[in-house]
């Protein structure tokens, strides 16, 4: 048997994005998971640590707004090989100068930053360049890209607490160094696996001609509601866990973020495997109204159990919005490049900003009612529902006027 080489089969390259997602989830997910061992550790206050929050997505919003600048002028390949060597580095970095520094709180401030970085090129390059292979499935395998962050998302939260559990909490510094191998390496993967490109031979659309359309401020919308509907339950989840079913914080992680986590993989993994039969724009619609349902399950009912599945099954009903709008924007802009996953990542990125805070800052107005905030945060997956009946019209009216024309 013929031995294929990695510089000319592009399943080595899908396999590379796919190790680059979850690589991008472990660094998301690691850090929030030690934020009360920081507190105690190098003695800094609750407001130091949502700082650190803050800056990763504010570090990711900034890099993706530069990178859509210059990701094509310098490649794919040195950029991706970029994204995951800095948040090697920004792992070990966190594992290494808040020990090493005299002020550790500024150890962990640029060790953030240096991963923040690594995530925001990853992110906004990973769905380009599985759009760019040369795949039948296109839709299909852009949902499977997208399953490998929940499960970066799952090993990260699982294994680390299994470590931390084992090992002790204190030796955190030594499971940080060894998730730092896995972007490091796929650094390397990323040098062999052929790399392709978007339009490669044809002119790309101008960024005038994208902003123009009224279909793409559609999908910048369903990016902001997908990325607010999706982080507004999840933040949230271990919080809701604690207080809904009276558990311990490390129950709370587990049957929260992680199931959230796992439900939303599944429902990726499952239209990767049987979308096939499947209308991508129906299944984000029913996905939509799922979503409202959880949430409204979550902040109406007087019931633990019923408000915690409502909680959970809130993964499962937002799997689809994420990557789903990448796929739409994908087939009605082919000639767009990179910069449209760029700006779709952006929105994503400021609905992941926007949904926690809303239902964070509203729980804390009404006295702390996180069920009163999952409540009010039922509108962002309502906006998307709105958003895609929108987007359906404007394509059926668009393919009704080429009918006429010929």
């Amino acid at each position: 048997m013929e031995k294929v080489s990695w510089r000319k089969n592009h399943k080595f390259t899908l396999k590379a994005t796919y190790i680059a997602s979850a690589s991008q989830a472990i660094a998301v997910n690691f850090a929030p998971l030690l934020f009360l061992t920081f507190q105690e550790s190098y003695d800094i206050s609750l407001t130091q640590v949502t700082l650190l929050i803050t800056l990763n997505f504010l570090v990711q919003f900034i890099t993706d707004f530069a990178a859509s600048g210059f990701v094509d002028k310098i490649g794919y390949r040195v950029s991706i090989i970029a994204g995951e060597t800095l948040i090697g580095i920004g792992l070990l970095c966190l594992a290494l100068l808040p020990e090493l520094l005299p002020e550790a709180y500024t150890g962990l401030i640029i060790a953030t930053v240096i991963y923040a970085c690594g995530c925001g090129l990853v992110e906004i390059l990973v769905s380009p360049m599985v759009e760019a292979c040369p795949t039948d499935r296109k839709e299909a395998t852009m949902s499977m890209l997208h399953s490998f962050y929940c499960w970066g998302s799952v090993a990260a939260i699982l294994l680390s607490t299994a470590f931390f559990a084992v090992f002790g909490v204190e030796h955190w510094g030594i499971i940080c160094m060894i998730w730092a191998i896995i972007p490091l390496l796929n650094a390397l993967f990323f040098t062999q696996v052929p790399v392709y490109h978007l339009q490669e031979g044809t002119q790309p659309m101008s960024i005038q001609t994208i902003l123009s359309s009224k279909l793409f401020w559609v999908f910048v919308l369903l990016m902001v509601c997908a990325g607010a509907a999706e982080l507004g339950m999840a933040q949230w989840a271990s919080a809701f866990s604690e207080s809904a079913l009276g558990v311990s914080k490390t129950v709370g992680d587990l049957a929260g973020p992680c199931l959230f986590a796992i439900l939303m993989g599944l429902s990726r993994l499952l239209y990767s495997k049987f979308g096939d039969h499947l209308e991508l724009s129906k299944v984000m619609l029913y996905s939509g109204v799922l979503c409202i349902l959880c949430y409204l399950l979550a902040g109406l009912s007087n019931s633990a159990i019923l408000g915690f599945i409502g909680c959970a099954v809130c993964g499962f009903s937002v799997g689809m919005l994420w990557p789903g709008t990448f796929s739409l924007a994908a087939v009605k802009f082919p000639l767009a490049g990179t910069t449209m996953f760029a700006y779709l990542s952006l929105a994503g990125d400021v609905g992941c900003m926007t949904g926690p805070t809303v239902v964070g800052v509203v729980s804390d107005a009404v006295g702390g009612s996180l069920s009163t905030g999952l409540l009010v945060g039922a509108i962002f997956p309502t906006i998307l529902v709105v958003g895609l009946v929108i987007c359906l019209k404007i394509v059926k009216n668009a393919e009704n006027t080429q009918s006429k024309q010929k």
